[in-house]
């Protein structure tokens, strides 16, 4: 008896509270996802790491070997120096020095980034203005890009998915949430197709050191607006049509970026996707002290409604004044006769 009891009222619990429990299992999935990207990045990576370490320390040696006159303090002071300007995107080595990082173009894709949120990292500002100047530029301009995007993102969605949904949905006869699915599927394929495989065959093309895979991880890489900055197109040394190259590959991040939220708006107005959704949300419940309010309004009006009810029924059977009967003294009064 106990234990059924127990069991109901557990059940009960977990019942009542299915929106904390599907929250609690979200976060755990969350963090459990979190862990097995770094068991894998860690087991694939870091054998690389390591080899790249014994190679640059025996690269070091061996310098050293050869240059007996340099001391390895001094190298290690060179060394310092020019890769901390390499992080700013200053290199010293010659094939670099004809490409400058803050022509007008150059500033120009380094603005895109800035306010797209992709932030590539291989160009920084180098100056104390200029990192002023891009604290009070991004505070501004990304709400800005927010805005705008959004409102560019909206008007398209009307044409590229509300209204061709609606026309095959009405003129076809076929189940809206159907078409919907087929809808996202075929849009997210042409997406895919005109920002990620057109562009990388292109990059694998315009780039000599980049292959196909390495140009489609590009494109992934600044789309999703992650932005690691480990390749960034236009950065090769004699670089042909450099300043219209940059500008190309700015338009092209602005609209790959707006494909890929309307491709995600997309997707997210997908009865499926909002059911889903859902699940995880708190329930908007009135307050306990609203709901008293109202009971006790409710009770205070039935109570008078209720008695005034009673009143007019006691009313309507009893007379409202008491008039005494006229008896005559005599008996025989001709007036009341």
């Amino acid at each position: 008896m106990l234990q059924s009891l127990t069991s109901n009222s557990c059940v009960r619990l977990i019942q009542s509270n299915k929106s904390a429990w599907y929250f609690l299992f979200l976060v755990l999935g969350y963090v459990l996802y979190l862990i097995f990207g770094a068991v894998v990045f860690s087991s694939v990576e870091l054998p690389y790491e390591d080899q790249r370490r014994q190679e640059l320390r025996t690269a070091k040696r061996q310098f050293l070997q050869e240059n007996e006159c340099l001391s390895e303090e001094r190298l290690e002071e060179f060394l310092a120096k020019a890769l901390e300007a390499s992080n700013y995107g200053v290199s010293i080595l010659n094939n670099a020095s004809s490409n400058w990082n803050w022509d007008f173009t150059s500033a120009l894709f380094f603005a895109s980034t800035v306010l797209t949120t992709t932030g590539y990292g291989h160009t920084a500002p180098l100056s104390g203005g200029g990192k002023a100047f891009c604290i009070i530029y991004s505070v501004i301009g990304i709400p800005f890009t927010l805005l705008f995007l959004t409102a560019v993102v909206q008007r398209i969605m009307v044409f590229s998915t509300r209204r061709p949904v609606m026309y095959v949905h009405t003129h076809w006869g076929l189940s809206k949430p159907l078409v919907a699915i087929i809808h996202a599927i075929l849009l997210a394929m042409v997406a895919v197709a005109c920002f990620f495989l057109i562009p990388a065959a292109i990059f694998s093309a315009l780039e000599k050191d980049w292959n196909f895979l390495e140009s489609f991880y590009f494109c992934f890489i600044s789309l999703s607006t992650i932005g690691l900055g480990d390749y960034v197109p236009g950065e090769a040394f004699n670089q042909r049509f450099r300043e219209l190259y940059k500008v190309g590959i700015t338009v092209y991040l602005l609209l790959g970026l707006i494909a890929m939220l309307v491709v995600l708006e997309t997707f997210c107005e997908l009865q499926q996707l909002k059911q889903l959704r859902k699940m995880f949300y708190l329930k908007k419940e009135k307050p306990q002290d609203r709901l008293a309010i109202l009971e006790h309004d409710h009770l205070s009006f039935t109570s008078v409604y209720d008695h005034t009810t009673t009143s007019l029924r006691e009313d309507k059977t009893e007379p409202y004044v008491d008039v005494p009967d006229l008896v005559s003294p005599g008996g025989d009064d001709p007036m009341i006769r």
